[in-house]
């Protein structure tokens, strides 16, 4: 069942070729950060283009309730008047995070290190969620948490009255992690020093920046080191945030693997530490460029042109690739059952620990319609049955993910038989307008 309402099945049919411009929604990960960190400035920050998915709206409400003031203007248009790094006010009632991970990860970041009590709760999905792996390393500021067994939500923190500075590195790749350490660290005194063994996506470091706190970071023996120097007064910012790449998967692997498709994602965020499905996808045979590169709010940015591939081949995805495509290896894997061959994807055992197990959630589904999938607990592997090869006629558990649902979308864009999710409801936290967008691009959605 949904966490925001009736469960809604959802069905994709086999359709014509796909054509258009897909217009996806601005960056999700860009979108929380210029809420919670314009919330942390002093002044007005001016955002353009941000999602205006669940996830993030309800980043909004919690900036809101921590003091900040926060205003839709309409079209993706909004405004937060901060109030300084350690202004946080204390929340009158529980924070609900609905089904973001990153929100109410980095939200405890921010708020770990200031004097104030908050409690934090989300859907059933969120609340079935890992927290220690946060909360563990926040305790090291001096912040303290109760939740339920197995760090879980629902989660109270009393944020630390005399924060110290750390030094913590990160045990498994994780930008959420080190995320909310560097959020933490702007109300420490001193530096803090975040170092990640393998790059994680970089947005936090660049909006850090752009928002005037100092930062360095450099490559030592360790890995990546952050050291961030805490009690800074973070300056507003004008933020035109780039359209989503995780997003963008979903119409470009559509594209990719439906008969006589070609489709224009414009403006599509290529930041390295992010754009790893796309490289893999090139690997593997696929027609996919990249048009009119250029950079937009620091970031580099390119219009995507993806054609149907039919002649792709499964590849082994190289396991140091797998922090800057996390969350693209469900869509991935419905490319890989059209390709040739095996494509392999190991070091992701981050995938069991999402909004779902994802390698769970795509095996079982994949299975249903036809597929031959192999796992362990930090690798899978698809094996590919041509294009239009995948019989389809299933009916798949989303398992309250959004990524899966809309990967079984795009699956049964190309299957022989229509693939059904029992709900699409989760849709809506990441990609609100993905049921009209595809659908204009050619694509065959139905409910019930």
């Amino acid at each position: 069942m949904s966490g925001h309402g009736t469960p809604t099945p959802m069905t994709s049919h086999r359709c014509g070729p796909l054509s258009g411009v897909a217009e996806v929604p601005g960056d999700k990960s860009i979108s929380h950060r210029s809420l919670i960190l314009g919330a942390m400035a002093i002044g007005e920050t001016k955002i353009s283009g941000l999602l205006e998915g669940e996830d993030v709206l309800d980043t909004a409400k919690a900036m809101q309730a921590f003091g900040a003031e926060v205003v839709n203007h309409g079209g993706g248009e909004w405004s937060v008047f901060g109030v300084g790094v350690g202004g946080f006010a204390e929340p009158g009632n529980v924070i609900d995070c609905g089904n973001s991970g990153t929100g109410v990860r980095l939200i405890m970041g921010a708020m770990a290190t200031q004097p104030i009590t908050a409690t934090f709760t989300g859907d059933a999905s969120l609340n079935g969620r890992p927290m220690a792996r946060v909360t563990d390393p926040l305790a090291l500021f001096g912040a303290q948490t109760v939740g339920r067994k197995g760090g879980r939500l629902p989660m109270t923190i009393v944020g630390a009255a005399d924060p110290v500075p750390v030094r913590y590195v990160v045990p498994v790749p994780s930008a959420q992690v080190k995320s909310a350490m560097l959020l933490a660290g702007l109300n420490a005194p001193g530096k803090t020093v975040v170092i990640e063994k393998e790059a994680t996506r970089d947005h936090s470091e660049r909006m850090l920046a752009g928002f005037g706190a100092e930062i360095t970071i450099e490559n030592t023996e360790e890995g990546r080191e952050i050291t961030l120097t805490g009690q800074p007064e973070l300056k507003p910012r004008v933020i035109a945030v780039p359209r989503d790449p995780s997003s963008a998967a979903f119409p470009v692997c559509a594209a990719i693997i439906t008969p006589g498709s070609d489709v224009l994602v414009p403006g599509i965020g290529l930041n390295p530490t992010r754009a790893g499905l796309f490289t893999t996808l090139r690997d593997m045979g696929a027609d996919l460029t990249y048009e009119n590169e250029r950079e937009e709010g620091g970031e580099p940015v390119a219009d995507l042109r993806a054609k149907y591939s039919p002649n792709m081949k499964g590849i082994e995805v190289p396991p140091a690739r797998a922090a800057s495509m996390i969350d693209e290896y469900p869509v991935l894997s419905v490319v890989a059952a059209h390709a040739t061959g095996k494509t392999m994807m190991a070091g992701v055992k981050e995938l069991r620990v999402k909004e779902s197990d994802r390698i769970d959630a795509m095996a079982k589904g994949l299975r249903a319609c036809g597929v031959t999938v192999d796992e362990g607990e930090d690798w899978w592997q698809v094996t590919g049955l041509g294009p239009e090869g995948v019989p389809g006629g299933a009916t798949c558990a989303s398992q309250l993910d959004h990524r899966i649902a809309m990967a079984f979308m795009v699956l049964g864009m190309a299957a022989q038989n229509p693939v059904t999710v029992d709900d699409g409801g989760p849709i809506s936290t990441s990609f609100p307008i993905f049921e009209p967008l595809m659908g204009a691009l050619g694509a065959k959605l139905s409910h019930g």
